[in-house]
């Protein structure tokens, strides 16, 4: 058992990592903590002389006791009584007592007032770790992942991880201490009664490690089935128009019910060992006792060096273990469920930064020539989707990549702003390897525009602004005309300051195109990357983007997918690729005149 809890306790390095930042908030709950235990005790040990004063007849001495801790107390009690008399002992005792468990709950009040705060900010701390690197890893991570995966182990494990691990954190420090401290008090009272405590301990530890053993494993099933059923619900609200248009309703609830019940399962197996771990240590702990009882008992009758009122205050403390005890095993069940969930989490946290900055990176604040790309080869895995690919975008120029799906053309367009590595080759701007500048340079002199307008809930202005967050009202709104935007916003109700709801929704397809074309023009870019944004609009909104993107092209560098090929007619260089090859190149005309791949793809279109 401790060599499986010791390697669960390594599954936490993370946490101890922070709590050793806050080592000065640490020690001041471990010293309030000591506090609280020192008055409990204290204020349990006083039945000792309440009972003394009880058992010792009116006018009787006060037995000796072989035990120099009782034998103290017991002279402090016949002092008492002599010179105060038994009832202001008595009362001296008592008053003694409710002082001492006063103080007991004022410090345990303090420590957790000043461990509450600390666990809060352990959870944050780690939920913004997570998200952190989300945004830093690459493209690529996330087409192998599934969505719904990965907000379970944002939201759902971090959760887990707050409520088996942190919930409990008090836990690590006050039970351990509660129980040697204790301990430590119960031998100087009776060693053979806390020798007998000791031998019967490890056999609680070991049928409790035996029931919570498989909660790690469990754990990770449940984690996984709900991240399953994330997975179904983020793909029947995404594709809610497909939902109903093809009638497919039972199939997705049939899906998502299974998923459902599958989680259902995993988590009643794991409810049914962790709540086992509670009574059945309670059981234990009861069985301790009344072992305790029966063996104190004997000596007592046997009048074996233990008086009947230190045999009871024995008992009183001792029954302060039990609850920590209890605690205690608890929080290892918990670690053990806990570290399947941040075992999750890691996976995250230490997933490998393929595209990384170089730690001499320089900053990049402009071009003269222009951009070439030379012998570029990029591979998922063992599939080549780009394969030594060359050509050169002088600056202010066109060059537009066409070809069918699967192609790579928008592979090789992510190259550039390095959402992901070349695998061979490399891409220079003005002869300088795009690795050695630093990433956040790199991509400030660029714009993207994709097929799929991204937005976000918030307004208009709220949207447009994300291209430059220092953008006044006037870039905005210059930014909107440029895009064919202004008048459509002006028509709405609250103008720049509507909301566009989830994703845009409030918003026509032409509307969320033209405000993702304003807000790459607001940050004035020195170079844009437009991936077929007009393909999937209607002829009078594409008419409107396209005239946007045409005033935004102006004097910029461009790099163009096209779908639609009317819309690169006057292109500075057209490549034409098939299987992430170029098969041709060259302008509209001479293209044309070639009569090869890009003729044909023109026919097809014109045929359409």
């Amino acid at each position: 058992m401790l060599r499986s809890a010791f390697k669960d306790m390594r599954a936490y390095y993370r946490i101890f990592g922070y709590l050793t930042q806050r080592k000065g908030t640490v020690l001041l709950y471990a010293l309030f903590t000591l506090c609280s235990i020192f008055f409990s005790i204290v204020s349990i040990g006083m039945l000792m002389p309440f009972l003394q004063l009880i058992f010792t007849g009116e006018g009787s001495a006060i037995t000796q006791s072989s035990n120099q801790l009782l034998q103290s107390i017991n002279n402090y009690l016949h002092q008492s009584i002599a010179s105060v008399g038994k009832v202001h002992t008595l009362k001296l005792i008592c008053l003694l007592m409710t002082g001492f468990i006063i103080g007991k709950n004022l410090f345990l009040y303090l420590a957790y007032y000043v461990l509450n705060p600390l666990k809060h900010q352990l959870v944050n701390r780690l939920r913004e770790e997570v998200y952190e690197k989300v945004l830093q890893l690459p493209i690529g991570y996330f087409t192998e992942k599934k969505k719904g995966d990965l907000i379970s182990r944002m939201t759902n494990d971090v959760y887990e991880v707050e409520v088996s691990l942190i919930g409990t954190l008090e836990g690590w420090i006050r039970d351990p201490l509660t129980i040697i401290i204790t301990l430590t008090v119960l031998f100087l009272i009776s060693p053979q009664l806390t020798l007998f405590i000791l031998l019967l301990i490890p056999v609680l530890g070991l049928v409790i490690g035996r029931i919570t053993r498989s909660l790690k494993r469990i754990s990770q099933e449940v984690a996984i089935r709900f991240g399953e059923t994330l997975s179904v619900l983020d793909e029947t609200l995404s594709g809610l128009r497909v939902v109903k248009a093809f009638r497919i309703e039972a199939l997705l609830t049939n899906k998502f019910k299974e998923s459902n019940r599958r989680l259902l399962d995993s988590r009643n197996r794991i409810g049914y060992r962790r709540d086992l771990a509670s009574p059945l240590s309670e059981i234990m702990g009861v069985a301790v006792f009344t072992g305790v009882l029966y063996y104190g008992g004997r000596l007592v009758l046997q009048h074996q060096l233990l008086e009947a009122s230190a045999f009871i205050g024995f008992l009183g403390i001792f029954y302060n273990i039990i609850n920590p005890a209890k605690a205690l095993s608890t929080s290892f069940s918990n670690m053990r469920k806990g570290s399947a969930a941040i075992n999750r989490i890691e996976e995250i946290l230490n997933a490998p930064l393929v595209v990384e900055e170089a730690k001499d990176a320089i900053t990049l604040t402009g071009f003269s020539q222009g951009i070439e790309f030379k012998n570029v080869s990029f591979s998922y895995g063992d599939k080549v989707v780009v394969e030594n690919i060359s050509f050169t975008i002088p600056k202010g120029k066109t060059v537009a990549l066409v070809g069918s799906s699967g192609a790579g053309k928008s592979t090789l367009a992510d190259l550039l702003p390095r959402f992901h590595d070349v695998t061979s080759g490399e891409i220079l701007i003005d002869g300088c390897n795009i690795k050695s500048f630093t990433l956040d340079s790199l991509r400030k002199q660029m714009s993207i525009v994709t097929q799929e307008p991204i937005l976000f809930n918030d307004t208009i202005a709220g949207n447009i602004a994300m291209g430059d967050t220092l953008a006044n009202a006037s870039a905005i709104e210059h930014a909107a005309r440029i895009a064919n935007a202004h008048d459509f916003i002006l028509k709405k109700e609250e103008g720049y300051a509507t909301n566009i709801g989830d994703r845009g929704a409030k918003l026509s397809g032409g509307e969320r195109q033209r405000v993702t074309i304003a807000r790459a023009l607001v940050k004035n870019p020195t170079i844009l990357i437009l991936d077929e944004a007009t393909s999937s609009l209607d002829t009078e909104s594409e008419r409107l983007v396209q005239e946007a993107i045409n005033h935004m092209m102006h004097e910029r560098t461009s790099l163009v997918i096209a779908h639609r090929l009317s819309t690169i007619r006057h292109a500075d260089e057209i490549l034409v690729l098939q299987q992430g090859k170029i098969v041709e190149r060259g302008c509209h005309e001479a293209l044309i005149a070639c009569n090869g791949c890009y003729k044909k793809l023109v026919d097809l279109q014109e045929l359409r």
